[in-house]
């Protein structure tokens, strides 16, 4: 009875089976099923006729159809797999799906079990495509990713590519632009390639950009890229830049310098490094940007290769609690926090980072600014985080009012001659007006940076002037330094300088 019970649920699955690369490759377990589903006129159902493993099937003389119909009315690559699988999924109850390669290869395939379900779908695999590809490639013996050319894209976006690597079912030249284009970011243009054509089994050499410059294309075409020596490399990721600090810190061979490294030796690095992407910033020089991101994620990495040497955590490790950091703090998008604008959008950081940090009070938050921030920094910080404790939030002429107040207690302190009255007393003026850039929506330390970098500009034109006249600039009245002072604001205002300021 369970035999009869087995016979009659395997007549009602679709099985999809490999044809193999080539004629000859049909497995006899793939053979004998078709024959079955032949012989009880099932539904023999063939993806494409375009490959030399089709030959499999016209051997064998069974009635059959193929799919390539279905390949023109297919805009996407999504769409394609989908309408080639709902067609199969018209003869469910006794279909074979006959597809080039191994069938587990298959993208098709993916999407018909994804929609009947494992249960009701047997796979006899065959030959495997990128299997014949890594041999023609001479990949034998080594580890190789392997992606569809209709994948690669997206996984280039996402999970990363890495060489070796097999990119198979290369079948259009518009399928090949979209190859070439995602290798080429990842490994550059110029990168040599191996370009396969498994129906007759040739294999050449071309420069990645080359790709999409082929005469034909069909299903049996692949792109084949070796693992390259880190010193030929046209392109890196943040792994070789592991790599190569890992190679300067290697104690028998490394570089002097390096392999002597501590965190605490190179611990102000971080803070040059970050100044000056600060800098290039303010000049709007994208290509220094890009340099001093470069540094700045170089002493990243320095120390998570120094913590790796040590046991305490690597590299994978740093990027997790970012990951993880920037998901928990985002409730309002994967969560079920709301944000309408940015300030909303703030304050569930904000209480999610405090509940992170298991700051159960406002006085752990406050205490929790960094001590190496410079002063104006940590003062803003500090007031804003009071605010949100339940201090006033102070509007402009609250604050103004307040920094008034520490100036006059400023000049009794100076007039009484006490020094550390008159400390205590600009402190609290300077803290006033940190309170007072957070009362006009600026922030005090780039407002304090940009004037700094006016009175210079400043000062260099209004030096230029004087020694222009043959003057010394110390030597002139109080009446010509405002003189020449005017003048240099009124040149920058009439298109000679910066700003109105």
């Amino acid at each position: 009875m369970r035999k009869k019970y087995f016979r009659e649920e395997k007549t009602k699955m679709i099985t999809v089976i490999g044809l193999g690369v080539k004629k000859g490759d049909l497995t006899k377990a793939g053979e004998e099923e078709i024959l079955r589903v032949a012989n009880e006129n099932g539904k023999i159902l063939v993806r494409t006729a375009q490959t030399a493993s089709y030959e499999n099937v016209r051997a064998l003389g069974v009635p059959h159809e193929t799919l390539d119909k279905i390949y023109a009315k297919s805009r996407t690559f999504e769409t394609l797999n989908k309408n080639l699988s709902g067609e199969v999924l018209k003869y469910r109850e006794n279909a074979a799906y006959l597809v080039d390669g191994a069938a587990s290869e298959d993208n098709s395939v993916k999407t018909l079990i994804r929609r009947a379900g494992k249960r009701n779908v047997r796979v006899i695999d065959g030959v495997s495509k990128t299997s014949a590809i890594a041999s023609i490639a001479n990949f034998k013996g080594c580890s190789y990713q392997t992606v569809s050319a209709c994948d690669v894209q997206e996984i280039a976006g996402a999970d990363g590519i890495s060489a070796p690597l097999i990119v198979y079912d290369l079948d259009g030249a518009d399928l090949a632009a979209d190859v070439k284009l995602a290798l080429s970011d990842r490994f550059g243009e110029e990168t040599e390639v191996l370009f396969i054509r498994l129906d007759d089994g040739s294999a050449k050499k071309i420069p990645m950009y080359e790709i999409d410059r082929q005469k034909t294309y069909n299903c049996s075409c692949a792109v084949a890229v070796e693992k390259a020596d880190l010193l030929k490399k046209k392109r890196f990721t943040t792994y070789d830049v592991l790599s190569i600090l890992r190679r300067l810190r290697r104690p028998e061979d490394g570089c002097p310098w390096d392999k002597v490294q501590t965190s605490e030796s190179i611990r102000m690095n971080v803070v040059e490094e970050a100044y000056e992407l600060l800098d290039a910033i303010n000049l709007k020089d994208d290509a220094k940007i890009m340099e001093e991101t470069g540094d700045l994620l170089m002493q990243v990495a320095f120390h998570a290769v120094l913590k790796e040497e040590q046991g305490a955590f690597d590299f994978t490790d740093v990027v997790t609690g970012l990951c993880e950091k920037l998901i928990t703090r985002h409730t309002h998008v994967f969560g079920g926090d709301a944000a309408v604008n940015a300030e909303d959008a703030l304050k569930v950081w904000d209480k999610n980072k405090m509940k992170e940090k298991s700051q159960d009070t406002y006085t752990k938050s406050v205490c929790d600014v960094p001590n190496c921030f410079p002063a104006l920094l940590q003062a803003q910080k500090v007031a804003k985080r009071v605010a949100r404790g339940g201090w006033d939030e102070p509007d402009f002429d609250e604050a103004k009012n307040a920094l008034e107040s520490e100036l006059s207690e400023l000049k009794e302190a100076k007039e009484s001659g006490d020094k550390s009255a008159v400390a205590e007393e600009l402190g609290d003026a300077l803290f006033s007006m940190a309170t007072l850039a957070r009362a006009v929506g600026a922030d005090g330390e780039e407002a304090l940076l940009d004037t700094v970098k006016k009175i210079q500009r400043r000062y260099a034109a209004y030096e230029k002037a004087v020694l222009a006249d043959g003057k010394d600039v110390n030597a002139l009245t109080k009446a010509e330094r405002d003189a020449y002072y005017e003048r240099v604001k009124q040149s920058e205002k009439n298109g000679g300088g910066r700003g109105e300021d």
